[in-house]
């Protein structure tokens, strides 16, 4: 019987009790900054830190593109591919925003990460039940500088390729208003791939893309929104891997994780 590789070990007796110390203290922090803090900024910032930690304890090393692209004075729902559980770590260390996510209700009973998705901001949907008071709180959102980045594929994907996007979330961006921006991660998927409890170091690319304008849509729209995000997005995949596959060295962005 084969021993399992070193990277499993380095996984579970190194890294999960490190994010697991990294979660509980950050996280006591983030829910006692609320006391003073209500707008939930101090608790992103731990949010931020917390990322952080995780990334540079595992090894990935994330090079952002296309940050001129955006206002940071503005509000944006960030639409991003869903690779590998590290996309949202990535996301929130790179894009200099107050971000807030649409997470599943059930996530509030949760110890620790429930009470902060709850008490920080978060839109925490039954997706039963979503409606006008779903947008009242986006509406909300706004009022206070914050942004959304939501995962439209729904799932991770296995082989990297972009899946269909749900239309519900660009409804939302649509009827409140809010421009709709592209992200494509390119490489997380390397880093821990679906299914499998190892994580490799690597280097992962993000690339932002210019704002679409949801003005003058309507309800109707949302489809061809998607559609239109999904397109540049699965291009810049495609491209980005392109660059892997024909050569890139280890180590450079979208390249991927060092350990097979």
């Amino acid at each position: 019987m084969s021993l399992p590789a070193y990277h499993w070990w380095r996984t579970v007796f190194w890294l999960i009790p490190l994010i697991s110390v990294y979660t509980i203290v950050l996280g006591a922090v983030s829910l006692a900054s609320m006391l003073v803090d209500r707008r939930g900024h101090a608790a992103h910032r731990c949010a931020r830190l917390w990322s952080r930690c995780i990334l540079a304890t595992t090894g990935v090393r994330v090079q952002a593109r296309g940050l001129e692209r955006v206002d940071p004075l503005r509000s944006y729902v960030f639409v991003s591919n869903h690779q590998s559980i590290y996309d949202f770590p990535i996301l929130i260390t790179s894009l200099p925003f107050q971000l807030r996510i649409i997470a599943k209700a059930s996530l509030r009973a949760f110890p620790v990460l429930g009470w902060h998705l709850r008490y920080t901001g978060h839109l925490l949907i039954d997706r039963a039940r979503a409606g006008r008071g779903t947008l009242r709180r986006v509406a909300g959102l706004m009022r206070r500088g914050h942004s959304l980045i939501v995962f439209p594929e729904g799932t991770r994907s296995v082989d990297g390729a972009v899946l269909r996007f749900r239309r519900g979330l660009f409804r939302l961006a649509i009827e409140a208003g809010l421009p709709v921006v592209p992200v494509a991660v390119v490489g997380s998927r390397h880093v821990m791939p679906k299914g499998r409890l190892m994580t490799c170091p690597g280097a992962v690319a993000l690339v932002v893309h210019e704002p679409l304008a949801t003005a003058g849509l309507d309800r109707e729209d949302a489809r061809a929104l998607a559609e239109r995000a999904r397109g540049i997005i699965a291009a810049t995949v495609r491209g980005e891997g392109g660059r892997a596959a024909s050569g890139v060295p280890d180590g450079a962005p979208g390249r991927g994780a060092a350990c097979a």
